[in-house]
């Protein structure tokens, strides 16, 4: 319909009416920033998956090779992250992480000066922050003596103290990757704020310029892409054991082999 079919006597709207469907579907959303690109999060879910499926399956033959597949992606993961740490933009630079934690002594004297409940809230607050690196640095460093011992285990490179000395690090790994998820829900009670947020959209409500300039998807996909592929070809290659020996195997072979 042309504007000259149109009624030249139709009366106008009026001021006080309801606006019009197209006005509304304009109305801008609730103002909300990047903080945390999608390559960082796509590297932290992934070793957190890694980690909870190996230690899931740490227990049994049955299982033994995705544990050990979930073992290798874990290592793989720590290499990006550290790559990402080393050149990636610089709210994920490792950098920012290591000035955090040269705040921790200075603010552990701190404590020691504390005389009241006032001073104790004074001194939380920066103390959130820096406990909250404190695990991440730890979950990170506790990666390497895992792994390796993982590797050693799997190479028979030792006898059962390297399998303890393996189970320790996972026992120690896990103590830490707990308080660092305890941290998060007692700062989302304190704050009254989701903490893991950002972590799962990427973004945190209110007005101001991204913390992360650039989202990075395309590595986060070549991030996943790998990983998955790797999984895949894991999975192709998988030795198949006769019938008679993949269930119960590692409580019979001695036996055999004394025949």
């Amino acid at each position: 319909m042309t504007s000259n079919s149109l009624p030249h006597n139709a009366p106008p709207a009026p001021s006080g009416s309801a606006p019009s469907a197209s006005s509304s579907a304009t109305t801008p959303r609730p103002a909300t920033r990047r903080v945390v690109d999608a390559a960082t999060r796509t590297l932290h879910w992934l070793m957190a998956l890694s980690f909870t499926g190996a230690y899931i399956t740490a227990d049994g033959e049955r299982w033994r090779l995705v544990h050990v597949t979930l073992g290798y992606t874990l290592a793989g993961l720590l290499v990006a992250r550290v790559l990402w740490g080393l050149f990636g933009p610089r709210q994920v630079r490792l950098s920012v992480l290591w000035r955090k934690l040269q705040g921790l002594p200075a603010w552990l004297q701190s404590l020691v000066a504390v005389r009241s409940p006032s001073a104790l809230q004074a001194a939380w607050r920066p103390g959130q922050n820096l406990l909250m690196a404190l695990a991440v640095g730890l979950i990170l460093v506790s990666i390497v003596p895992l792994t390796l011992s993982g590797y050693a285990v799997w190479d028979e490179w030792g006898g059962e103290w390297l399998e303890e000395v393996h189970e320790f690090f996972g026992n120690a790994m896990l103590m830490v990757v707990l308080v660092h998820v305890g941290l998060i829900a007692l700062l989302s009670a304190l704050r009254r704020k989701n903490q893991a947020l950002p972590m799962l959209t990427g973004r945190v409500p209110g007005p101001g310029p991204d913390l992360a300039k650039h989202n990075h998807r395309a590595l986060a996909a070549l991030v996943l892409a790998c990983v998955l592929g790797f999984w895949a070809w894991q999975w192709n290659n998988a030795p198949v054991q006769p019938a008679a020996t993949s269930w119960g195997w590692s409580e019979n072979h001695d036996d055999d082999d004394d025949d």
